[in-house]
């Protein structure tokens, strides 16, 4: 059984699209979200220390509001920003901004003690590096990173493979009812994630996007 960790019912039920019946489950684990300026990191910590905890295949995610006028802030202090500031705030900062591209990345963490073959996505052995989150290039197909076989005296030795989800949109004053978190002021197609309903949302997030690409490498492992 594969234990998706998390407190949001909401991401297993978006797992479920993907994977087979009754084949995940969540877990209510609160993992040591670590300090880092990439996604890569924070969910390949969590997906070991998980991991140690359920003593079996876990999957850890972490995802955040990447907005380009501010050099990808507020990124993986997404959810802090959130709690602290709030997204009208988010909104009115980058409302004086000439670029309010923005993108909405996950990082799909999973661990089930054992290696991994070589392959296109990335691999983190160690906490230090890990490969970015995917960028445009996802959009067309390709896969970012690659292999960070680097092992400090202080690493963990427990292998995590990385799955990246990138959706591209824009900032927009805060619309719609739905959803949660910067929802309301994230625009992808014209629409903001808050005006869509679940399934359309859970078409084209970023998580979504991640997930696909894990289900399928899941399948044969």
């Amino acid at each position: 059984m594969l234990r998706y960790v998390t407190t949001n019912p909401g991401k297993v039920r978006e797992a479920e699209r993907y994977l087979p019946d009754g084949s995940v489950e969540r877990l209510d684990f609160d993992y040591t979200e670590v300090q880092a300026d990439g996604l890569g990191p924070i969910a390949a910590q969590g997906a070991r220390e998980a991991y140690r905890h359920a003593d079996g295949p876990v999957l850890v995610d972490d995802a955040g509001l990447f907005v380009e006028g501010l050099d990808g802030f507020p990124g993986p202090y997404s959810s802090y920003v959130e709690e602290t500031l709030g997204i009208e705030r988010v909104y009115e900062v980058a409302s004086e901004l000439d670029d309010r591209r923005a993108a909405f990345r996950c990082t799909l963490g999973y661990c089930d003690g054992e290696g991994f073959a070589a392959s296109p996505d990335p691999v983190d052995r160690g906490d230090r590096d890990a490969a970015a989150a995917a960028g445009p290039d996802a959009e067309a197909g390709g896969e970012s990173g690659g292999e960070d076989d680097a092992v400090g005296a202080d690493a963990d030795p427990l292998p995590v493979k990385l799955f990246e989800g990138y959706v591209p949109g824009r900032i927009v004053a805060p619309r719609g009812d739905g959803g949660f978190g910067y929802d309301p002021i994230f625009e992808h197609d014209g629409e903001t994630f808050a005006e869509m309903d679940t399934d359309r949302k859970n078409a084209v997030s970023h998580r979504g996007r991640a997930l696909e690409k894990f289900a399928e490498w899941y399948a044969d492992r």
